[in-house]
This record gives C-alpha cells, structure tokens and sequence, in this order.
C-alpha cells in the first residue's frame, strides 16, 4: 500500500485539476489539449493505484494508450448516442465528439509518462545521473 500512494494522492490531485478545467472557463488551448493530455496521468494513476506492481509500468501506459485510441474511436462511432445514453455526466465522460487532435494528445500525455516512468526508474535504482548515451 505503500507504493501505491503516490499514485492515489497523484490521482486525487490530476482529478481536482481535470475538475477545474472542466468548471472553469479557460482557453480553448488548455480545455481540448491539456484537459487531454492529464487525462492519461489520471488513468495511469488510478490503475496503478488498484494494480500489483508485477505489471511493467511502460505496459500499463501503453495500455492506457490503446484505451484512448478506443475510446476516441468509439467517439466517432456516436457510442454514446447508440447506446441511448442520456446522462450528461455520462456523456461527458464518455464522450461525444471525435477530434484527431485528441489522439495526439494522449500520445503526448503517454510520452510524459513514460519520460516519469524511465526518470524515476533510474532514481530509485541510485543513479541519480542523467543517461550519456
């Protein structure tokens, strides 16, 4: 449970954030990108938070990923609408508007990932060197 908290209070704290984007009005700019791009922190919290540590961290991002590329797509099948969904909350959730930028977004929200994950790997490994080659 331990190793786990960082991720949970990380998770409590990239929802917060997730809220006030969503709440408050602020540019285009950080509502559709970076709104984004901290969603994918926010999954990749969330799961490790619940997750043993067997499962290697560079596949849970990549992971993540993948359920955004389907998610997205799914966006653009209107699943929302086929599935008679008419909860606003729900249909923020889920989704219902597809937009190719969005997938760029969460390839950028993955790559900060997983600059944390190799950082972070190397500090608790006692190398606390930048990488020379």
């Amino acid at each position: 449970m331990k190793a786990r908290m960082p991720y949970i209070i990380g998770f409590i704290l990239l929802v917060a954030v997730e809220v006030c984007i969503g709440v408050f009005s602020f540019s285009h700019f950080i509502r559709s990108y970076v709104g984004d791009v901290i969603i994918v922190w926010v999954l990749y919290c969330l799961f490790r938070s619940f997750v043993p540590s067997k499962f290697s961290s560079y596949a849970v991002a990549f992971g993540i990923l993948a359920f955004s590329f389907v998610v997205e797509f799914l966006q653009k099948l209107h699943i929302a609408d086929i599935l008679g969904i008419e909860n606003e909350l729900l249909r923020i959730i889920i989704g219902t508007s597809y937009a190719t930028e969005d997938l760029w977004s969460y390839a950028a929200g993955t790559a900060v990932t997983i600059l944390e994950i190799y950082i972070f790997t190397k500090l608790r490994k006692g190398n606390n060197q930048w990488p020379t080659n």
